[in-house]
């Protein structure tokens, strides 16, 4: 039984003794709820959806966890701006998807009220427009709110039961990723471009080469003598811009003075052009900055390489960086050439894909599918 007090608990406060609880009954193997069926039928259905629908699901714990933390506020006027309304993103931005990140549930970057479907300063009455690709999960959604708000369901049992089954889901897809070795250059590349291009139903997959790419730097930091005393900088988020993050690209090798050396930028199924190159050198332009790749998974052969020559040379003439544009794979092919041991390679990409948060069941689960055959 659920005994934690919440009197002068926040919401972070709240919804970690909620997991807790929750986190401690699935090791027991108890899923058992309080719920009506039909409102477990509801938060089975969020759960299930959750990867494809990290918004609503981030929405529905914040005004559920609030609801708790305020039992007086109508949660259906979840912005300030609405009469009688409170800030729900900002609670969402503070504590509960910084939460759901740190325990690998499905996660937006920043809140969920950065999906338009939820955005709207309207109250989520059975009234709402809610516009989002599964109609009946937006039918869910509002009853689910609904069923809280005005008809006696609570929250704290939705809560529970929505951890209990996203442990369930987080803990089943925790597989042993393959890692296959005596695998030839040529093997690798081949599996890296199935991989990269196999038929995924959700996002990820562009993280894909960007990880490969870095796993290959990580290899050669100790065998390259180009890479001698210089420092591999951790990867930023696939969310996260250039801009934002402070680096010239999606990988970055820095000078011991922590100065950019440097930089690789990253496309999948983009070819390369003019713009792109011009784009790159508003990064470099106040770096000394040595060599700067542009690699892509698309085949370039249609692209104007011409103007993309010209914005190379001008580049070189104005700022003295090598811009290099190229293949992933082909970059690949070289680097690996370069290694002692190309297994080492697959290595680090696996422990890649099992660390990385941009990489979710389904992009493993095709690793170990392709390994199989």
């Amino acid at each position: 039984m659920f005994t934690f007090k919440f009197q002068n608990a926040n919401q972070g406060e709240i919804i970690s003794a909620l997991y807790d609880y929750a986190e401690k009954a699935v090791e027991e193997g108890d899923f058992s709820t309080s719920l009506s069926d039909s409102d477990k039928k509801y938060v089975l259905e969020v759960v299930k959806e959750s990867e494809q629908f990290k918004g609503m699901l981030a929405v529905l714990i914040t005004l559920f966890c609030h609801k708790i933390f305020d039992p007086n506020q109508d949660i259906r006027n979840h912005q300030a701006s609405i009469p009688n309304g409170f800030g729900a993103r900002t609670i969402d931005s503070k504590y509960i998807t910084p939460f759901l990140r740190s325990k690998n549930f499905p996660a937006m970057a920043e809140s969920g009220w950065l999906t338009r479907a939820f955005e709207h300063p309207e109250p989520y009455t059975l009234n709402y427009k809610i516009s989002i690709k599964k109609k009946s999960l937006g039918s869910i959604f509002l009853h689910l709110i609904d069923n809280v708000q005005c008809n006696g369901t609570s929250p704290t049992e939705v809560l529970i039961y929505m951890f209990k089954l996203l442990i369930k889901q987080r803990d089943d897809r925790n597989i042993e990723l393959a890692k296959p070795h005596s695998l030839t250059i040529a093997q690798i590349i081949s599996l890296l471009e199935q991989h990269f291009n196999y038929k995924y139903s959700g996002h990820g997959a562009s993280r894909l080469p960007t990880l490969a790419v870095y796993a290959a730097y990580q290899c050669m930091m100790g065998q390259v003598a180009r890479y001698e005393d210089k420092i591999l900088c951790d990867l930023e988020s696939h969310t996260s811009s250039d801009a934002q993050s402070g680096q010239i690209g999606d990988i970055q090798v820095n000078n011991h003075e922590n100065s950019p050396f440097e930089g690789v930028e990253i496309k999948h199924k983009i070819i390369i052009t003019p713009e792109l190159v011009r784009h790159a050198f508003t990064k470099l332009m106040l770096h000394r900055t040595d060599r700067y790749y542009i690699l892509t998974t698309a085949n370039m052969d249609s692209a104007n390489w011409n103007e993309i020559n010209k914005e190379i040379d001008l580049i070189d003439r104005r700022h003295g960086c090598q811009v290099i544009v190229n293949g992933v794979y082909s970059t690949l092919k070289y680097y690996l050439r370069l290694l002692k041991d190309p297994a080492e390679f697959i290595e680090r990409y696996v422990e890649l894909l099992k660390s990385d948060e941009s990489v979710k069941y389904p992009l493993q689960l095709a690793w170990n599918e392709l390994n199989s055959k």
